[in-house]
């Protein structure tokens, strides 16, 4: 009797682990998201990760879209955060049905970062986010 419960709770626990390991390698979508990171923290209580936010706008004078993400990977997360308030383009990869947050409070988990420094507005037109250079003002003409 107790035999066979040990043996029960064995295969139980491969069973959950090989699931998880599954869900892990796996992905349902993978894609990308361009638009500016508003917020990253490192959160949890037992399993630490970055949760972040990204502002997805289309265009300018348009509804802001938010795009919730998680980061595993610290290189990564140290890329993400020094883009804090850039635009940036993001890589994602969609886990379905994994067992706990332990993970990652979101479906998406980023695993590369890339900057994007300027902003098409549409076939040749290009908003640049750099500040431009201040001109110096005319001289003044003399009488």
């Amino acid at each position: 009797m107790v035999k066979g419960l040990v043996i029960g709770i064995v295969v139980l626990v491969a069973l959950l682990a090989g699931y998880t390991v599954f869900v892990l390698q796996w992905s349902y979508s993978t894609g990308e998201r361009a638009g500016w990171v508003q917020k990253f923290s490192n959160k949890g209580w037992i399993c630490k990760t970055w949760e972040g936010e990204l502002a997805l706008v289309s265009l300018p004078g348009s509804s802001v879209e938010k795009f919730y993400f998680t980061v595993r990977d610290d290189a990564v997360a140290e890329k993400v955060s020094k883009a804090m308030g850039r635009r940036v383009s993001l890589h994602y990869e969609e886990k379905v049905g994994l067992p706990t947050t332990c993970f990652g409070e979101t479906r998406h988990f980023v695993n590369r970062v890339v900057e994007t420094p300027d902003i098409p507005l549409g076939p040749g037109v290009v908003l640049p986010t750099a500040p431009s250079a201040p001109t110096a003002p005319a001289p003044a003409a003399s009488q």
